[in-house]
């Protein structure tokens, strides 16, 4: 699929000329920016009750495991976040205003579909094709943009894309993604050895959500220096759970944490003693 060429080869402006836009597709994206204002003006109050949807059926098992043992607070949604979210679904838009300027065909937006038991909502089809519009940072963006999404997906995108074209019957789906900081287009359809057999992962998911004891490690710690220090990996960091997930380690005293000058840093194993302040309230 050439999107991403057809919609420069559109906006070459300086060579073409004005773009030449109709009321009729003013009129339309400007209704579709109403909707998302008004959706983003009238968030809904989440309950802290956990069940599987389309957008985390891809996370690692043991991290939904604990989301489903452990009712969380429902934590107050900072402004600045609030903010990051509007122009992210407004990207959106943009993006798909500019699919149907290059002269593709949008359809199915929003479309409910349901895979064993699972419902969700696909972004759309371009041409026939399923696609999952995305806003990125810079970092974020350069994963699809070099195909290496498969290697660090921790939101499980892949997967949950995979659900998608499943229900539909579809193949060769993607992700058509903007560079929220640069403004650049991709578009990276995975491999298809790259995708899971969704049917399959959902069930297995399931069984393991019922287990007594949480499933393996998400991600494995990570070797600190030359001294035999571990830490836990990157995808750890920000997850709610790791003091009890990792509450074994250091010899069953759990994680220790030290701050170093890029931020507090947490071991799973101590042999020699980080030249750092040790934090004991986190």
């Amino acid at each position: 699929m050439n999107i991403v060429e057809d919609i420069y080869k559109k906006l070459d402006v300086l060579n073409d000329g004005p773009l030449n836009l109709s009321d009729k597709t003013i009129d339309e994206f400007g209704e579709s920016i109403k909707e998302v204002i008004k959706s983003w003006a009238t968030p809904q109050q989440k309950d802290n009750k956990f069940y599987l949807r389309m957008s985390n059926i891809g996370k690692p098992a043991r991290r939904l495991w604990f989301d489903k043992k452990t009712e969380l607070e429902n934590k107050r949604l900072e402004p600045s976040l609030f903010i990051k979210f509007l122009y992210g679904h407004l990207l959106e838009e943009v993006i798909l205003l500019l699919v149907r300027l290059s002269g593709h065909k949008v359809t199915d937006e929003q479309k409910e579909i349901e895979i064993e038991g699972i419902k969700g909502h696909m972004d759309c089809k371009i041409d026939d094709v399923v696609v999952d519009v995305k806003s990125a940072s810079g970092f974020s963006f350069s994963k699809f943009r070099q195909g290496i999404l498969r290697e660090d997906d921790p939101f499980g995108y892949i997967a949950q894309l995979t659900a998608y074209e499943e229900a539909e019957g579809t193949t060769d789906s993607g992700f058509l993604v903007i560079n929220k900081e640069t403004g650049e287009l991709c578009f990276h359809q995975p491999d298809e050895l790259d995708k899971p057999n969704i049917k399959n992962h959902i069930k297995d998911l399931k069984k393991k959500l019922d287990l007594e004891t949480p499933p393996e490690l998400c991600y494995a710690p990570i070797a600190e220096g030359k001294a035999g220090n571990m830490r836990i990996a990157k995808n750890c960091m920000y997850c709610p759970h790791k003091k009890e997930c990792f509450k074994d380690s250091n010899n069953g005293k759990g994680l220790r944490a030290f701050r170093y000058a890029k931020g507090l840093t947490y071991f799973t194993t101590v042999k020699s003693e980080p030249k750092v302040d040790e934090v004991y309230e986190w």
